[in-house]
């Protein structure tokens, strides 16, 4: 830790480098897409899923890395995304 710097400073660091990196390196299967679709009950196409599971984990309430997945809450849309932490695939979104 820095000089002046809090150890709250350190975990928003921590958290910002985090939802960075799964921003700009989150990733698909094709089945993905209907896991998603079936899972929230929609019909978004797959341009909508990817622009949906952007803005939940930029807008993230909670990222928490828990054994192998990183679970994102987004508590306004009501989502959580489970997204593997080794190639930060996304497994699955559920409804909060």
């Amino acid at each position: 830790m820095m000089k002046g710097e809090k150890m709250g400073d350190n975990i928003d660091q921590t958290r910002l480098s985090i939802k960075n990196d799964l921003l700009a390196t989150v990733c698909y299967t094709s089945l993905v897409y209907q896991r998603v679709n079936k899972k929230l009950a929609t019909q978004f196409s797959e341009l909508e899923i990817e622009k949906l599971v952007q803005a939940v984990i930029n807008n993230a309430d909670s990222i928490v890395l828990t054994g192998k997945n990183y679970y994102v809450d987004d508590y306004q849309r009501q989502i959580s995304l489970t997204i593997n932490a080794g190639n930060h695939r996304l497994i699955t979104a559920n409804q909060l």
